[in-house]
């Protein structure tokens, strides 16, 4: 200890938090801890780490960062101590993070901690990693069961994330009692929504808390009704039927959707509307005028759609890797109930959603709102499905919900006594007693059977009912053996067991019936199925012996679960019971708590309790190995009943034989106060988890006991708010690996080998490019990343010997490596590092040898069933008018099959081509569009209130020809990142960086591949991983920043294009190819050339500039004409695609096309060869076609119109005669997305990490399309699984921003626009807003639309002018996987130019034209390479449009009703995406105003559609009357 004078800086002056000379402490060093405080006041201690010796703040003096100062009540210029401390007394046990507005993966996670490991943290220290991609604060920190101010992390410190900015689903249950009133006088629904939720806004404010959130009010409706008939025809669609034969249909009103609000005060008025009249209109929904239909009833709490709530959620949950959010992490769903926490349940259904809650990792809170009732709740109550007048009801305890229970403050001034049970209403006296005679006659037992009310021992009846039946210790062996069916999954642990009903009889896959559980009173037995999720495997014991005086209780044969007294059973632990475990502290007794269970010490206790408890739980992470196997070895002592405080000697319970087997210590097993077995455990005070192998049945923990204090109004279960506020995500570590026996006989094992070094050897030599593959360390941290990403949690404090014994492996000793040194040492060396890993009931084990890596994977030997639950509701959304019927289908993952093999190779080859990503691999992908920037109809309508939104102007040529200028240059500058030193580009580039400014110089030739600015690997000679990237960096981009524009530039910003240099006249029109080529090679006047890389050839230049090019220097060549000369170059072998493959044709876009050297040149001596590999080409460059726009008529002189790039704009013909009116449609038109050899979608590698932030490699793909139009959308998804979320987000807000400069708009969308329900990743509560068409006022006397056109045009004519009216309203054509291609017919898809919505027009396909369209989408020649995704079929349009024609059955229109859009919202748009200079996009005023006038339009309010019509037969009249002429 050493005193210092202490001064302060700040963060400016040095980033490090203190700042001292080693010379004034003798024996300090850097990295150790030392704690600093004042003399005179002990506490509170700061502890801070010595960085780096840093001298120069004067003699015996230190200085501490100034907010740390603050926090820690540190006096500037007073004196301190500074003591250098142990490491492992200031050990955290765990320290919880938050972090907000960003997207944390679960790898980024891991590291993070790796990365924390042995440093000092304190409250609210900010943490950066990744370069500062990452960013997260202390909030708060648990060590020796007390909350600290600051500790140091280690090894086994746990680490919670806690997310401020996570997708929260709150779900409010209006069944009946939310109509009742609670002892205060206030209504449930008052209670939730001006307490709870009023409350919970409060803290999220408080909290900073900025969660994406989804607000859905549902209820269950039951219906007086025998049988089907007794409905009308149009309720049946969506009615469903119980198991007592009851009718009911479930609604959902969605308040809310996926909105973050600073202030969510007009979000309760909101609440409290849609209260008024909402039972009013769930339950009057079917009435029509007229009708008979069956009187509806709002259920109870308790018999509510309680866990169907919970799957839509999942639903949505488990799709988090299609659309990628990246400014949000976690995933929370909250149901509000006025109930108190019973709920009657499927079990099948239950066994379903807990175990995709279980594996999905998804916080799933539960809040009441109702009283705490007297007993142990959650309680599932399963339905009774069996008729037996005796068979007894079977529950359950979720330990994966966790419940809140709210209560007001307001006190009642005459009383404490809280009521807990509703009154009957009163009744007149007759009824009652014909009832009670009713009920005597109907009984089939009698009474006195086994109601003796005078001599009846209800403890004993109690006993006897919670005890196991007798019977079954004589088969201990055989059970033991056979029906030992798994380990982790059901019981506690969030993942049940499907099982089906026919066999049950203990097939609890969590209960072991291990010889040393089976002792007959200890174990319950499950014979509900093993459905049962919770069943317990300890039962109370009675040491009465009046129950055989009675006549036997009729049994099942299961012991059942007595919700009043649930404190000691315990059931088998299993990985799901653990799941969560890490997420909670470690309180002052050493077992895990939770902090809103307000819970006194339980009375009686020994205060020396809490060390000795320490080492039994397993919780406890243990020190080290030494300590661990010490631990091992007490467990297994015998312990002896000693008289300090154990409950078992106070409580006289006797050491007793139980069916002849003697209880003692000879058998390592003792039995406690409460008669639960411990078994290898001491037997400690209340908390019966002092055990390795058993876990408390109640409680989210597994080890905070339930007391009957816990519903006492002063002790209650409060409200978990850190919960709700700032929601845990799921821990990376937990702590259960199954015991050798359960290994050997529950498990199958399988195991591979994979040698990095040799697998990259082997792809090396196949690889046209070099990539500088994975050392070995890296593809092994990088399994255990992919594994943790995919849900793993890693296993901790299991000691090495259980598990090596464990390991039966199929190859006994691994093959020695071709490639790596060979090692002399023996084959069963140790394992230099090994990591367990765990999700459901699946374990991996990860061991590096050398350089061999081995997976060794046990999956259960009975894996449970598939479940696939179909589910039909109603729901209304946002903005819709109706109730609406909708399906969905809740289905358990097969985690098992999840194809490990196939990831860990992807991994280990840098996910080069020869393992592409597949559907099944769940990897991330993230969705964009690029869309036209400017609009000044947009900016028109956000100024002026009163404008009509349909006042978009179609597109001139010269708005087209600057989009596709744009595109070129997105394309070339950022997802290309080329560049192209030469004249061409200094002469055209109007613009600012260095390189541009000499635009009038003549003599800058391009230096050849050998010269001064060659291949990009000399270039980044000072870079670390030097190989790994054969694309320019964005740093050497900046320099570059040039502006590509046309060589006729419209935009007129660069007039002197070729003026000041060309001396030369242009080409004759009759000139040779050669004399052409000859000219494309001149240094000053050539087309521009590539600067030369790796992969491009010399001489390499994009098509579209070459054609260009071809149309400035040659006399009269058009644009058809430059691409025939090209065409001919290609064949007389002149050219080449820069591949080098020769099987392409002359693809005119952003295609790379090279000279290759003729026969006359004198010296080839610098020509480069090009790849002469197509795929490894394409996959390190984005080539697309640029097409024109496509016109729905048929060219008058067939020409090959459709190429041109300057084609006019599609909407009209010439004259200016709208299309739908025109002579000469083209019948394909509506069609063919694809008209020619290009597959719909092309994919290439991405770098991800361009700005070198990451401790690892990371990389990822595009999957782009493959032709770009300037008329439409153009779709890029960026698709990854080795990168970290946030430096993805880097990438893609920097691609956006770049945009702007290319006149484009980059939003993102999401991966199913529309939501139908056929989609199997749809979202169960979102769907279309159906817009219908109203023609009947332009038919004025006429049959059909069309009459007077040719009856097979008239779909095609309808069809165009839906699109004329949509392009009147700013949409614009984009041809999106989900709705398109998958038949070539299909649905057409339009996006708003501000990227904010979604319209479709439905269409009515013509058989004989099904068939022709089908042939057509499977042309593409090498499709086989670029797989066509199959989940995009199209959807079965009649379908849904009666969906959602407003609540009408379908029986009541025809086809003329079926005229109509859909509309959809892009959700996808956060915060993020808004830019200030273009406030439409995500702009909320502005999204509903266009959904309102879109409406107002199409229902022809204000004659506004027939003015259209009539406008546009003015102009087709008018150019009829100019023909004429």
């Amino acid at each position: 200890m050493k005193a210092f004078k202490l001064i302060v800086h700040q963060n400016s002056f040095s980033p490090v938090d203190l700042i001292i000379s080693l010379k004034d402490y003798s024996g300090l060093k850097e990295k150790d801890i030392v704690e600093i405080y004042h003399p005179e006041n002990d506490y509170p201690r700061l502890l801070l780490q010595v960085i780096k010796d840093a001298p120069g703040r004067g003699r015996d003096t230190i200085s501490v960062e100034q907010s740390i100062a603050t926090t820690f009540q540190l006096r500037t210029f007073a004196d301190v101590y500074v003591n250098i401390v142990n490491v492992p007394d200031v050990a955290l046990d765990s320290v919880e993070l938050t972090f907000k507005d960003q997207y944390m993966g679960r790898s980024e996670m891991w590291r993070l901690k790796n990365h924390l490991v042995s440093t000092c943290v304190y409250l609210n220290k900010k943490i950066e990693y990744c370069g500062g991609a990452i960013r997260c604060q202390v909030y708060e920190m648990w060590s020796q069961g007390d909350r600290v101010a600051c500790g140091v992390i280690t090894e086994d410190t746990k680490i919670v994330f806690r997310s401020s900015t996570s997708m929260v689903y709150l779900f409010i249950q209006m069944s009946s009692e939310m109509w009742d009133f609670d002892i205060h006088g206030d209504l449930y629904f008052e209670k939730a929504v001006n307490g709870f939720l009023a409350e919970l806004f409060t803290k999220w404010k408080k909290n900073g808390s900025n969660h994406e959130v989804t607000i859905v009010l549902f209820s269950r409706t039951f219906y007086k009704a025998k049988s089907l008939e007794e409905f009308p025809q149009h309720m049946k669609e969506c009615l469903q039927k119980d198991y007592r034969g009851r009718f009911y249909e479930d609604f959902y009103r969605v308040a809310v959707q996926n909105e973050r609000y600073e202030d969510w005060s007009n979000v309760l008025l909101q609440l409290r509307r849609l209260f008024t009249d909402y039972q009013k209109i769930v339950l009057q929904y079917h009435e029509r005028p007229n009708m008979e239909i069956p009187t509806a009833i709002n259920s109870t709490a308790a018999q509510g759609n309680f866990l169907e709530v919970l799957n839509m959620s999942l639903n949505v949950f488990e799709k988090h890797y299609l659309d990628r959010c990246f400014d949000r992490t976690g995933q929370l769903s909250v149901v509000i109930t006025p109930g108190v926490g019973v709920f009657e349940v499927d079990r099948e259904l239950t066994n379903v959603t807990k175990q995709r809650i279980i594996d999905n990792g998804v916080g799933s809170d539960l809040v009441c709102v109702g009283e705490q009732p007297l007993h142990a709740v959650p309680l599932l109550k399963f339905h009774n499905k069996d008729n037996n007048l005796n068979s007894i009801d079977d529950y359950s305890m979720p330990h994966w919900i966790n419940l809140s229970f709210y209560s007001t403050n307001k006190k009642v001034a005459y009383s404490n006594f809280i009521p807990r049970i509703k009154l009957p209403p009163r009744k007149s006296q007759e009824p009652l007693k014909k009832m009670y005679e009713d009920e005597r006659k109907s009984k089939l037992l009698k009474e006195d059977e086994y109601m003796h009310n005078s001599i009846f021992d209800y403890d004993a009846y109690d006993a006897q009912v919670f005890q196991l039946p007798p019977a079954h210790s004589t088969c201990v062996q055989r059970v033991a053996r056979t029906k030992k069916t798994s380990v982790a999954g059901l019981e506690g642990l969030r993942r049940s067991p499907p099982a089906s009903i026919a066999h049950r009889k203990m097939s609890d896959p969590d209960i072991h019936h291990s010889l040393g559980d089976i002792l007959s009173t200890g174990i319950k037995r499950c014979d509900s199925g093993c459905d049962t999720p919770d069943s317990p495997t300890g039962a109370r014991l009675s040491p009465r012996s009046s129950i055989s005086t009675h006549k036997p209780v009729i049994r099942t044969g299961r012991a059942l679960i007595n919700p009043f007294d649930p404190s000691h059973v315990t059931v088998k632990l299993t990985s799901n019971r653990r799941r969560w475990t890490h997420i909670f502290p470690k309180g002052p007794t050493g077992v895990l708590i939770q902090q809103h269970h307000y819970q006194a010490r339980p009375a009686g206790e020994h205060p020396s309790r809490t060390e000795n408890h320490r080492n039994n739980t397993r919780e406890s992470h243990r020190e080290s190995h030494r300590e661990s196997h010490r631990e091992r070895r007490e467990s297994h002592r015998e312990n002896l009943p000693k008289e300090n405080g154990s409950p078992m000697i106070n409580n006289n319970h006797p050491i007793y034989q139980v069916d002849g087997n003697i209880i003692s210590q000879s058998r390592k097993r003792m039995i406690s106060a409460s008669g639960a077995l411990n078994i290898l455990g001491t037997v400690l005070g209340p908390p019966s988890t002092n055990n390795a192998s058993l876990a408390l049945l109640w409680g989210a923990t597994g080890e905070q006991e339930w007391t009957p204090a816990l519903t006492t109004a002063n002790r209650a279960i409060g409200v978990d708010w850190k919960s709700l506020t700032i929601p845990a995500c799921l821990p990376i570590t937990t702590d259960y690996f199954p015991d050798k026996r359960s290994l050997q006989n529950d498990y199958l094992v399988s195991d591979y080998n994979l040698l990095p070094d040799d697998v990259n050897a082997d792809f090396a030599q196949n690889r046209a490019i070099y990539k500088e593959p994975l050392t070995t360390m890296e593809v092994f941290k990088e399994l255990v990343s992919q594994r943790l990403a995919q849900g793993f949690q890693l296993i901790v404090g299991v000691s090495d010997s259980d598990v090596i014994e464990a390991h039966c492996p199929s190859t006994p000793a691994p093959p020695p490596s071709k490639v790596a040194p060979q090692h002399s040492k023996p084959v069963n060396q140790a394992p230099t590092k090994r990591f367990l890993l765990s999700i459901g009931r699946i374990f991996h084990k990860l061991t590096l040898v050398g350089s061999t890596i081995t997976v060794t994977r046990y999956r259960p030997r009975h894996p449970y069933p598939p479940f696939n639950i179909h589910y039909r509701y109603r729901f209304h959304a946002p903005n819709h008018d109706t109730y609406e019927v909708s399906w969905v289908s809740f289905t358990t993952e097969k985690l098992e099959n999840y194809n490990w093999n196939y990831m860990d190779h992807y991994i280990c080859t840098r996910g080069d081509t020869d393992f592409a990503l597949v559907e099944a691999l769940k990897y991330w992908r993230f969705r964009t569009l690029l869309l036209p920037l400017h609009n000044p109809a947009t900016k028109q309508i956000l100024e002026d209130e009163s404008t009509h939104c349909d006042i978009y102007p179609t597109p001139t040529r010269q708005d087209l020809d600057q989009l596709t200028d744009g595109f070129l240059k997105m394309t070339e500058s950022y997802f290309n990142k080329v560049k192209r030193p030469n004249k061409q580009r200094m002469a055209l580039g109007g613009c600012d960086s260095a390189l541009t400014r000499r635009r009038h110089s003549t003599s800058i030739l391009r230096p050849s591949a050998q010269g001064g600015v060659s291949s990009p690997f000399r270039e980044r000679v000072g870079s670390t991983r030097l190989p790994d990237r054969p694309r320019l960096r964005v740093e050497a981009m900046a320099a570059a920043k040039t502006v590509l524009e046309r060589t006729q530039s419209q935009t007129g910003e660069s007039d002197d294009t070729y003026d000041d240099s060309v001396v030369e006249p242009k080409l004759k029109s009759t000139a040779s190819l050669a004399d052409i080529v000859e000219r494309m090679r001149h240094p000053q006047l050539g087309v521009g050339f590539l600067q030369q890389t790796v992969s491009l050839p010399s001489h390499a230049f994009v098509s579209i500039y070459a054609i260009h090019w071809l149309q400035a220097n040659v006399e009269g060549v058009t644009y058809e004409k430059a691409a025939q000369i090209m065409e001919k170059m290609l064949q007389e072998k002149m050219i080449c695609h820069a591949s080098g493959d020769t099987t392409k044709r002359f693809v005119v876009g952003y295609y790379m096309y090279h000279i290759l050297p003729q026969k006359t040149d004198k010296d080839p001596t610098d020509y480069v060869r090009p790849l002469g590999d197509l795929q490894s080409f394409e996959n390190e460059w984005m080539e697309v076609e640029v097409l024109g726009p496509r016109s729905p008529l048929v060219p008058h002189e067939a020409s090959s119109g459709a190429l041109d790039i300057s084609g006019c704009s599609p909407q009209t013909d010439l004259t200016g005669v709208p299309a739908f009116l025109c002579d000469n449609i083209d019948p394909d038109y509506m069609h063919c997305d694809n008209d020619n050899d290009m597959p719909l979608y092309k994919n290439t590698h991405l770098d991800i990490d361009v700005n070198n932030k990451s401790d690892r490699i990371e990389w990822g793909h595009a999957r782009y399309q493959a032709t770009f139009r300037p008329d439409q959308a153009y779709e890029m998804c960026i698709q990854w699984a080795v990168a970290s979320g946030n430096i993805v987000a880097e990438l893609i807000f920097g691609w956006a921003r770049k945009a702007q400069n290319c006149r484009l708009q980059m939003v993102p969308i999401p991966a199913d626009p529309l939501a139908l329900p056929f989609t199997l990743k749809s979202d169960p509560l979102r769907g279309p807003i159906y817009v219908p068409l109203n023609e009947e006022p332009l038919l004025r006397n006429k049959n059909a639309l069309f009459e007077g056109f040719p009856e097979d045009t008239w779909l095609e004519r309808l069809f165009l002018f839906q699109e004329a009216i949509v392009g009147r309203f700013g949409f614009i054509k984009c041809t999106v996987e989900s709705t398109s291609h998958a038949a070539g017919v299909g649905d057409h898809l339009y996006v708003h130019v501000t990227g904010n919505m979604f319209i479709l027009i439905i269409t009515t396909v013509k058989s004989e034209q099904k068939a022709r369209g089908t042939r057509r989408a499977n042309k593409p020649l090498n499709a086989s390479r670029y797989p066509v995704h199959f989940e995009a079929a199209p959807s079965p349009h009649e379908a849904y449009i009666t969906r959602h024609v407003s609540g009408k059955n379908k029986d009541d229109y025809d086809n003329s009703r079926r005229m109509g859009f859909l509309w959809s919202w892009n959700h996808m748009i956060s915060k993020k995406w808004k830019w200030s200079q273009y406030p439409a996009t995500g702009d909320e005023a502005f999204q509903t105003r266009m959904l309102r006038d879109f409406k107002h339009f199409c229902a022809n309010q204000e004659q506004r559609l027939s003015q259209f019509w009539d406008q546009c037969w003015e102009l087709q009249e008018k150019a009829h009357g100019i023909d004429l002429e």
